[in-house]
């Protein structure tokens, strides 16, 4: 069994040595992540810019040349488990989290380890309802930020990853627990939470980028007397469930993060708590400054299906109906693709997108028109989409120039089952289950192209099976994505055609991103137990 270098070791500390004596180092202020799409050669936060297009300006690789792309080098990771990362790059060294706790900087140029630091507590981490993954860290300054399984927000030293301060945002013991990537903005590092199936009141927190000491917490579940409590009856609310598990989106002009809200607790019993049940299901605007609420969307009142609104909300500027507007574009798990005005949360748009069985629409404000006897049943209810959704984490992409947004997405449905439960903390809090719909032709997958303003299908690449990659789009005019059977693979962006593909071994379930390093694009995917990454000879 290999040993595990403490962050102090000498063995390390002669590592990160030979690190700063041939690796260059700069800073990532605040201002240069507000700017990443002037310095594309990087990769500085978990969906490449703070809007979420998961768009590179990189265009040496193209239609024409793709299909030379090479391996240019595997980082093997030392875990097992679902390898979930979506690395960051910044002059010329990548950041990834591994299997459980662990973070590594490697060379991006060879992808030789420079660090490595693991959390031994997180190892035993409770977590009730969901695969114990990571899928990213944030950077600012000279720091590196991760969530741990174990529910702690710790500052890495960048160049050695020495621990600069580490804080305890929940209980483990509760359930709470971190698997999404922090998102670094002014002087604040903003986290979510994971442990909605085991019954917590979800939030979102701020903490001082310095010193870790928190500057705000946001409940996602109001209390008695607070908006929204009304939506609640009873004493429900304090196992409301809403957690905040993956990482948002921000507008540093307006001044507002976008952060998608969990499921209801129970899941898929909903007798024990009657009303609309915000914020659950609902995407919130919040002041970065005090974590109010300036707005919000609830996309899926009184949810009974697990479809949380945690996908990643996706801004964009144009003219909707004759009209400039500042947009947030979100395929939601519930199969509907929706538009809304950032600055206020107007309704704007909600078609479907996948297959779904539980709505006959939207109305006027956006509100599900619910089919009955779509809730689950003691009998179990045949209902599209299934509980991973018509999409789920997997990051969605829009391209500036084709003005399509790009999303992978899951045909598929579930019979619901509804039972009875009581809640015990610590413990699964679910009333209920599903059983999928599989077989030949009954469960299957495709990266979907959608106009971004009125939702419509401009064209589809099927998959074998329902996808769990995230999608990246590039100034070369392609579109990356991967799939369950483990092909990593690279379509036309403009017409969906298949154009390279690579076997990786192992499935593709996190997010692609690109850099360049000494003039060179790579495209960089984690699976399997892999890192991958590749450019042209």
């Amino acid at each position: 069994m290999r040993p595990t270098l403490s962050p102090f070791s000498p063995c390390l500390c002669a590592l990160a040595t030979f690190f700063l004596a041939s690796t260059a180092f700069a800073e990532v202020s605040y201002d240069r992540i507000r700017h990443a799409a002037q310095d594309p050669g990087n990769w500085l936060t978990y969906s490449g810019s703070y809007d979420a297009q998961r768009y590179s300006r990189l265009d040496q690789i193209t239609p024409e040349n793709v299909a030379r792309l090479k391996v240019a080098w595997i980082y093997q990771s030392e875990g097992r488990g679902r390898f979930e990362t979506s690395p960051l790059v910044v002059d010329g060294v990548m950041y990834l989290t591994e299997i459980g706790a662990r973070v590594t900087a490697v060379d991006a140029r060879t992808g030789r380890k420079l660090w490595s630091w693991a959390r031994p507590e997180a190892q035993k981490a409770k977590t009730i309802g969901f695969f114990a993954t990571n899928r990213g860290v944030a950077v600012l300054g000279d720091n590196v930020y991760v969530g741990t399984p174990d529910c702690y927000l710790v500052a890495l030293d960048a160049r050695t990853g020495a621990v600069r301060w580490q804080t305890k945002v929940e209980d483990n013991t509760l359930g709470f627990s971190i698997t999404a990537a922090p998102l670094a903005i002014d002087g604040k590092v903003i986290v979510g939470i994971s442990g909605g199936e085991a019954g917590v009141r979800g939030f979102l927190d701020a903490y001082d980028a310095k010193t870790g000491t928190l500057a705000w917490r946001r409940f996602t579940i109001p209390a008695p007397g607070e908006p929204g409590s009304e939506t609640w009856q009873g004493d429900a609310w304090k196992q409301g469930g809403g957690p905040t598990w993956l990482t948002g989106s921000y507008d540093p002009d307006l001044k507002l993060l976008y952060w998608g809200v969990g499921n209801p607790g129970p899941d898929w019993n909903g007798d024990v708590r009657p009303g609309d049940n915000l914020y659950t299901c609902s995407l919130l605007a919040i002041d970065p400054a005090t974590g109010e609420i300036k707005w919000h969307f609830q996309f899926t009142p009184h949810d009974t299906h697990d479809w949380d609104a945690n996908e990643i909300p996706v801004l964009l500027d144009a003219e909707f109906k004759g009209r400039p507007r500042k947009l947030v574009a979100m395929a939601n798990r519930n199969a509907f693709y929706y538009l809304l005005d950032r600055e206020t949360g107007e309704f704007l748009l909600g078609t479907p997108y996948t297959k779904q069985t539980w709505a006959k629409g939207l109305d006027a404000k956006g509100r599900p028109i619910v089919m009955p006897g779509t809730d689950p049943s003691y009998e179990g209810t045949l209902v599209y989409p299934a509980l991973n959704g018509a999409t789920n984490w997997l990051s969605p992409s829009f391209s500036p120039q084709t003005r399509l947004f790009y999303v992978a997405v899951r045909e598929r449905g579930a019979y619901y089952f509804k039972s009875d439960t009581e809640f015990k903390p610590g413990t699964f809090y679910s009333g209920g289950g599903e059983r999928a719909v599989d077989g030949d032709g009954k469960a299957w997958g495709a990266v979907r192209a959608l106009d971004a303003l009125s939702g419509k299908l401009a064209w589809e690449f099927g998959l074998h099976s329902p996808a769990m990659s995230g999608v990246l789009a590039t100034a070369g005019g392609l579109v990356f994505c991967g799939s369950n059977e483990g092909n990593f693979f690279a379509l036309d962006a403009a017409s969906g055609k298949a154009l390279w593909d690579f076997q990786a071994g192992g499935p593709v379930m996190a997010n692609p991103i690109s850099f360049s390093i000494d003039g060179r694009q790579h495209v960089a995917i984690a699976a399997g137990a892999a890192m991958m990454v590749f450019s042209l000879p």
